[in-house]
Formats: C-alpha cells, structure tokens, sequence
C-alpha cells in the first residue's frame, strides 16, 4: 500500500530533524546527563516536527539501550513506537478527547507502571484544545506524577495552555523551518525518490510549505501525482495556484508606467482563467514585501523565501521604486487583502485597490512638494527687477535730525493700542482700546468708561506716547461715558484688524507659491504674536 511522503520520510532519529537545533541539542544532554523531566510543552507552527520530536523522545527513552540518544531501531520498543503500536506510548488528539471525563481515564492510567517499557509517555496532540475543567483534573497528576510517566504537550497555540500546566513543564519552542534548509530536504527527498525537479520548481514547493516540512511534502506528493518523475516550476505553479514573477511583475511594470487601463487587463485575465483573486492579493502583498526588503537588504539576503535567481530579479525590480513608495504599495495591497476576505465583489475590491496603487505612486511626498515651492520662489525672485540703491548724500554734512510728527487724533487709539500690545501692557491697551482719544495743545485727553479706569496707568500711557512720537506728552484721564460712534469703532477695529493683516499674508509670495502648488482655501490668518 502507498505511503505518502511526508510519513515515509519521517525522522526516525535526532539527526534526521531539519533544524530545531536548540531542541535536539538540550533534549540529547537531558538523556546523557539522565536529567528527564516528567513534563514537556512542544509548541510551534504546524509541520515543524513537535510530535516527531515526541516520538523519537519516547523511544529514547524506551529503547533497549536507553535511556540513549541513539535509539536503536530494531528492538520491539523502536518499532513499534515508529509504528504506533505501543501499548506503553499513548498519543491522545485533544481535539476530540478534550473533556474532564478522557482526563479523568487518564489519569487512572497514570498509575499503572508500564506493561514492558521503562516509562510509560503520554503525548497530548493540540493539547491547547483541552478544556479549563479538564486541564484542572489534569493538574495535580501532572505536577507529582509516579517515576515511571512522562507527559508530552504538543500545541500549535502555546498561550492557551494554564500557567499552573505550563509552570509544571519544560516548554520547547519549535522554530519555522529555514527557506534553504527546506530546499534541500526536499531535494534530497526527490533524489532518493528518483524525481528530476529543477531549482526553480524546488523553490516553488518550499514557499508553498511557508515553513512547514509537513506541508512542503503534501506539495510534493501532489506534484509528482501530476507531473510525473520531472516537476517543471510553470507546471508546479500550475497545479499550487502559485503566480510566477513575470506574472506579478506585470503590476509593478504598470506601476512604473503609471498604466491605469493595463491593472484592468492583469484584472479580467485572472478572471478569465478562473484564478482564485483573493490567493493573488495575498501574493501581491507578499511579492511587495519582498520587493521592499530586497530594496533595504540587498538581493542576497536571507530574508527572501526564494532561490538565488529570484532573489536577483527582486532586487533589479526593487531598483526601480524607492522605499517609500514601495512601503505605500505593501500597505495598499494588505489592505487589499484584508477587504478581500469580506467583499462580495472580489473583481470590483481588486480592481478598485490596484487602480488605488497607481493613483499613490503618482503621489509628491511633502518633502519635494516643499523643495519645489522654494525652487518656485528663487526663479520669481530671479525674474524681479533688481532695485537701485539710493544714491549717497552730496554733502558731508549729516542730515538734521527731525522727531516724527504726531499722529492725528483719530490715529491715537490704534497707535497707543498696537504700541502697549507690543510692551506686554495688555490691561492698558484694553482701556485705550475702549476710550475715546483727543488731542490738543500737547496734550492727551482720555474718556474712559469706569470699568477700565483702573488700568489707565499714566506712566504705561507715557512709555507708549514716547515711543510713538518720541518725547512725552500730558495726560489726562476722565471719567465717563464714550460717544456711540466710537464704540462702534471700538467694535470693528479688531475686525478690520484682521482683515489687514489676513491682506498681507495672502500678498506673501511664498503663501501664494504654496496655494498654487497645493490649491485649497485659506479661512483664518492668526497673528502668532498675539
């Protein structure tokens, strides 16, 4: 009867686990230095040999020559732990004897010695599945079990195991088997098999495992079932569902071309040859992802599952994009991903996320945007006529020095109002701001309602007036009532405040480079010293 190749090839030995060192290397000193616990937690993704592992354990443990890293195979222990017969190895799947009452029969199993061996081992596969009632009967067997009993966990969701468990136990984390470690096996499968298979369609099975030894091999029993005893990498793809590079590359050539229409074209090909449109944009998002870290990494790292060629056409195709733009494309396209899962319209969600990426790579990053305005106004600048300096003074004789005149009385308030502003006298320039102003014979003449009067400081008055015109004046302040007209100009004065000073900014020539270049409208205009 025909075994599949992923039984056929199980390891039988440590030495035959591909990688899981760290694993192998501990569990091996355990043996020689007779340090075996009662309990182990074998957690990892699937296919990377956590039961395996279990059962070279147990026959290590069960050989005739143990305990020994180096089982024997031959003796009736070994075989029949390879074959899965032995009545003192008990494997128990967890997810269908999961309950408090399979716990409970286990346990009373615990407490009779092995009928031949030397331990009696339980391995618990997709221990995770167990339930809370059942792991708490478990509990005390596991913490204090007799000599002979040791227990195996094995669990693709090690987080779901109770810490009262796993506190008990040795936790052994299985690691993703590496890309070129995975080639390799498989080749060497192929070999004693007799299959030609070239490295491209090698690499074709490894990414299909996406780390799984496991699922590599299902790949490949597949593959040969269809191909026969030479596996071509386009007739691998075929069979996978699997998209070459020339066929993703066609997204990033429009990408490049900035072709809207051609995304529509890669689109209604898929769907005219019956592709499965969400398995493209999860490996449009891992061919972006690949694109990106050939970019930063170079095209010989190690970070890329795909063979050496590969990898080199990545990186040349990766020299035409630049990191950020690569980024938005990755992130774009696991967007489209994820909506795909959920879209009861996976042409149109397709569709409208590639049209999406070509409107991005069309995008300015902010940083050009800025160095392009500035360029704007150096040529504006260029293009405006220089100014003539004035000419210098015939005379040697310095100029007579003239103090500037008074401003008219109308002109006081926004003057003395402005002046306090800028002297940090913010009281003061209130009350002016609603007094009425007049002025006569040097002197100024102050109506201020009572609830400003407070805060008209004559000294505060003064510091402003010498500043304005340049030497002191007399003030006078009065008590009373403003005339109506000047509140009312009180009242706009703010407004027409702001609207000056919205005036000038919108006259700058760099604000108005910027609304040109990024278009939009300005609302507000605040004065930051305010």
């Amino acid at each position: 009867m025909y075994q599949v190749i992923a039984r056929k090839y199980r390891p039988q030995t440590f030495a035959d686990v591909v990688n899981q060192e760290h694993v192998k290397t501990t569990l091996e000193n355990a043996i020689a230095q007779n340090r075996i616990a009662h309990g182990y937690i074998f957690s990892g993704q699937r296919g990377t040999g956590k039961t395996t592992v279990a059962r070279i354990l147990a026959r290590c443990l069960n050989c005739v020559n143990g305990p020994t890293n180096q089982p024997c195979g031959e003796c009736a222990s070994c075989r029949e732990i390879a074959a899965g017969g032995s009545v003192d190895v008990i494997e128990i799947d967890a997810a269908s004897n999961r309950g408090i009452n399979e716990m409970r029969e286990l346990r009373e199993n615990v407490r009779y010695q092995p009928a031949r061996d030397r331990y009696k081992v339980f391995i618990i596969d997709e221990a995770h599945q167990i339930t809370n009632e059942a792991f708490n009967a478990l509990l005390k067997t596991i913490e204090e079990p007799p000599a002979w009993a040791v227990f195996m966990l094995c669990t693709t969701e090690a987080h779901k195991i109770p810490a009262t468990i796993a506190s008990r136990c040795q936790h052994f984390s299985f690691r993703s088997v590496e890309f070129d470690e995975l080639v390799a096996r498989i080749a060497w499968i192929c070999e004693q098999e007799g299959i030609h298979a070239d490295a491209e369609a090698l690499s074709v099975l490894a990414q299909a495992g996406e780390g799984s030894v496991r699922d590599s091999l299902s790949a490949l029993d597949q593959a040969i079932a269809c191909c026969g005893d030479t596996l071509q990498a386009a007739d691998v793809r075929g069979l996978l569902g699997a998209f070459s590079l020339d066929a993703l590359g066609q997204v990033s050539q429009a990408l490049l071309d900035g072709a809207a229409p051609r995304m529509l074209d890669v689109v209604n090909e898929l769907e005219r040859n019956g592709q499965n449109l969400q398995h493209f944009s999860r490996e449009l998002a891992r061919y972006f992802r690949n694109l990106l870290v050939a970019k930063i990494a170079g095209g010989d790292t190690r970070l890329i599952a795909a063979s050496a060629g590969e990898r080199q056409r990545l990186a040349e195709a990766a020299a035409q994009f630049s990191e950020e733009d690569l980024t938005r494309y990755l992130q774009l396209s696991l967007d489209l991903f994820r909506d795909l899962q959920f879209s009861l319209q996976p042409r149109f969600h397709l569709e409208l996320g590639l049209l999406r990426m070509v409107q991005a790579g069309r995008l300015v990053s902010i940083e050009e945007a800025l160095a392009g305005l500035g360029e704007r106004r150096g040529d504006a600048a260029s293009r405006r006529p220089a100014e003539t300096a004035k000419p210098a003074p015939s005379s040697a004789r310095p100029a007579p020095v003239t103090r500037p005149p008074a401003p008219s009385p109308s002109a006081w308030r926004q003057k003395l109002h402005a002046t306090l502003m800028d002297l940090g006298m913010q009281f003061t320039a209130d009350a002016i701001e609603h007094s009425e102003v007049t002025e006569a014979n040097g002197e100024l003449h102050f109506i201020t309602p009572r609830e400003f009067s407070v805060a008209m400081k004559e000294a505060d008055i003064n510091q402003a007036v010498r500043k304005i015109v340049g030497k002191p004046l007399k003030i006078k302040v009065t008590i009373g009532e403003v005339a109506a007209q000047n509140q009312d100009q009180v009242a706009s004065a703010p407004a027409a405040q702001e609207d000056d000073v919205s005036r000038r900014a919108l006259a700058n020539p760099e604000v108005q480079s910027f609304r040109e270049m990024f278009g939009g409208e300005v609302r507000t205009v605040r004065n930051l010293k305010e």
